[in-house]
């Protein structure tokens, strides 16, 4: 059922990209014109199932990758970028930089990430901000609530509000419909 502030979890039986992208297609869809602002649908992918077969790469035109500021992670998330990109070409693949203490420290991480894609592969990463290490996240998982409810005054919520606002900044640009994918999840 619906949670707080509209946002909705719905489990998928998918076992592979297609059938993950299929199921995220129905819900857009039979969700399309019942938010009275509209809304966005993120689909959590395995990594692994962007290497298998199917055409489920090229079906996507956004993607939200999401890493911690260690050069692993950041290495990893290119790497993802990359093999999105080389399937998607024309794909909006974005970079969110989670449990930093400080925003320079996020900054070095995005410049770091953009740098491998640009080296790689020409690819231009987008920057989504960043989520804090922040001790209200944890509080509020302990409890089972959202951070954003549970301590709506954390700097955590703040963050996440931005991340969100960002999003939703690109989804009513107007660019998903110039792509030809309004309808289309967001990975």
């Amino acid at each position: 059922g619906r949670g707080p502030l509209g946002t909705e979890l719905v489990p998928s039986p998918a076992r592979d990209l297609d059938a993950l992208v299929d199921a995220a297609e129905q819900v857009a869809k039979a969700r399309a014109g019942t938010a009275r602002h509209g809304g966005l649908v993120f689909v959590v992918v395995p990594p692994a199932w962007l290497e298998g077969p199917g055409d489920g790469l090229r079906r996507v035109p956004w993607w939200l990758l999401l890493a911690s500021s260690h050069h692993r992670e950041l290495e990893h998330a290119s790497d993802l970028a990359t093999r999105v990109a080389s399937a998607n070409p024309s794909a909006r693949i974005g970079l969110t930089v989670h449990g930093v203490r400080r925003i320079e420290e996020a900054r070095r991480a995005f410049a770091h990430a953009a740098r491998l894609g640009r080296e790689r592969r020409g690819l231009t990463l987008r920057s989504y901000g960043l989520l804090v290490d922040d001790l209200h996240v944890y509080r509020a998982i302990a409890a089972q609530r959202a951070v954003g409810i549970a301590h709506p005054q954390a700097a955590a919520t703040r963050a996440l509000m931005d991340v969100a606002r960002l999003l939703e900044e690109d989804a009513r640009s107007g660019w998903l419909d110039r792509a030809g994918a309004s309808a289309e999840p967001m990975p």
